[in-house]
C-alpha cells in the first residue's frame, strides 16, 4: 500500500486561518503566535505597500486542520530582516536577474530565533520544506530564506540541501540569580564597579516604571509610540511599524508585553518594549525624547535583567547585534538562516561566500568571548 500525496496550499494571510488551529501548529513562542502575526496584518505593518506579502503555506492533517506551517512572505525588498542579503541581491541584478521578490519564511522585523517550521505533526517537516521550495519554483522566485532558526531546525534544512548561514547576537543567560547584585558578583571587581556608575548616572532624577497586563493602556502606547519613531527614523529611515500594531498587541497579548518606562516629574521620556517568553524576555524597541547618558543601557539591559530574574526566566535576548552588550554581561552566541537558491551558479557563488563569511563570524565569536566580563578561573 502506498501513502496517499502530501498537498500544500497558501492562506490568505494568518488572519484567515482560525487562531487555535494556527497556535496548535506554532506552540508558545509569542512572535509566531496567531496574535502576533495577525497585528502586524490588521495594522498594515505587513501586506499592502509594505513589501511584506503574507503568503502562509500550510498542509492540512488528517482531521482538516493545519498539521504544519511556514510563516512565509513574499518580499519586494530585504528590509526588516537583520540577516543581510543585499550584496547577493545586487550580484544577482548585476547579473540580469531579478533577486525580488523573494519568499522570506521568518517572524517580520523580529530578529529573534524560534521555529520557522511550526509543527502539530513532526513527520511533515521535510514535506513542509518541499511545500516552500515549490512554491519558489512554481513563482520563478529567486531564493527562499528562512531567518533565524531554531538551532533544532537547522538540521532539518540542511538536510533538505540548504545553504545554511551563521551570524552573532548578544544573550544574557541567567545563572541561577536570585538577584541583580547576584549577577554582579560573578563579574570582574572592575566591570562591576562600570555597570554600577552607568545605573546611579542613569537614573538620576528619573522613576523607573515596569508596565504590563491591563496597564498598558492606550495613553502607555501613546508615548511609547513617540519613542519608537524616533528611533525608527534614525535607524530605518522610516518606522516599520504602524501605530495601531501596538493597540492590537496589547489588546490580544496584553500578558506578554512588557513596557519599561523611564519617568521624569511623572511623565514618560524613554521606553523599552519587551515580550515575555516561556523562559525568554525578548527586547524588542526602545526609543527617547531626551537624551540621558547610559538610559539606553538601564532601560533595555540592565533592567530586563532584573526583570528576568524576577520571573525566573533563563535569557534575555536583547535584539540584533551590538558589541557594546558585551561589557554588560550579554556573552555571543550564534544565529542561523537557511537559504534555498534554485539556480545552480547563483547558489554555488553564495555557497563559495557563506564558507568565508562562517570562519569568520567563528573567528570573531572566539575573540568576544575573551573579552566577557566575568571572573576567570
Amino acid at each position: 500500500m502506498t501513502s496517499s500525496p502530501i498537498s500544500a496550499r497558501i492562506a490568505d494571510g494568518v488572519a484567515s486561518v482560525p487562531a487555535a488551529q494556527w497556535d496548535a501548529c506554532a506552540g508558545t513562542n509569542p512572535f509566531l503566535s496567531h496574535a502576533f502575526l495577525t497585528a502586524l496584518e490588521q495594522s498594515g505593518s505587513v501586506g499592502g505597500s509594505s513589501g511584506w506579502q503574507p503568503l502562509p503555506i500550510l498542509i492540512d492533517g488528517s482531521d482538516g486542520a493545519p498539521a504544519a506551517i511556514a510563516p512565509a512572505y513574499a518580499k519586494s525588498h530585504s528590509q526588516g530582516e537583520y540577516v543581510f542579503d543585499h550584496g547577493w541581491a545586487e550580484a544577482w541584478q548585476r547579473a540580469g536577474g531579478a533577486y525580488y521578490p523573494k519568499l522570506q519564511v521568518a517572524a517580520p522585523f523580529t530578529p529573534a530565533p524560534g521555529p520557522r517550521l511550526l509543527l502539530r505533526d513532526g513527520r511533515l517537516a521535510s514535506a513542509l520544506i518541499a511545500a516552500i521550495e515549490a512554491v519558489t519554483d512554481q513563482n520563478a522566485l529567486s531564493s527562499a530564506h528562512a531567518t533565524f532558526i531554531a538551532p533544532d531546525q537547522l538540521p532539518l534544512f540542511e538536510a533538505a540541501g540548504w545553504l545554511t548561514r551563521a551570524g552573532t547576537q548578544f544573550h544574557w543567560h541567567n545563572d541561577g540569580y536570585a538577584a541583580f547584585d547576584d549577577f554582579l558578583a560573578a563579574l570582574s571587581s572592575r566591570k562591576r564597579k562600570a555597570i554600577r556608575h552607568e545605573r546611579a548616572k542613569a537614573v538620576e532624577g528619573l522613576t523607573i516604571r515596569h508596565v504590563t497586563g491591563a496597564g498598558v493602556g492606550e495613553g502607555v502606547w501613546d508615548a511609547f509610540w513617540i519613542f519608537y519613531q524616533d528611533t525608527g527614523t534614525r535607524k530605518w529611515g522610516r518606522p516599520y511599524l504602524m501605530r495601531a500594531f501596538f493597540s492590537l498587541l496589547g489588546q490580544a497579548m496584553p500578558d506578554r508585553v512588557l513596557l519599561i518606562l523611564a519617568e521624569r516629574d511623572g511623565r514618560p521620556i524613554a521606553g523599552a518594549l519587551n515580550l515575555i517568553g516561556d523562559d525568554t524576555l525578548y527586547g524588542r524597541y526602545w526609543g527617547c525624547t531626551q537624551d540621558v547618558p547610559f538610559l539606553h543601557f538601564e532601560l533595555c539591559y540592565y533592567q530586563a535583567i532584573e526583570a528576568a530574574i524576577a520571573r525566573g526566566l533563563k535569557t534575555v535576548e536583547a535584539g540584533a547585534q551590538g558589541e557594546h552588550k558585551l561589557a554588560r554581561g550579554y556573552v555571543p552566541v550564534t544565529t542561523w538562516s537557511a537559504h534555498y537558491i534554485p539556480d545552480r551558479n547563483f547558489r554555488r557563488a553564495v555557497a563559495d561566500f557563506l564558507v568565508r563569511e562562517r570562519a569568520g563570524v567563528a573567528s570573531e565569536q572566539d575573540y568576544l568571548g575573551e573579552l566577557t566580563p566575568f571572573k576567570r578561573g
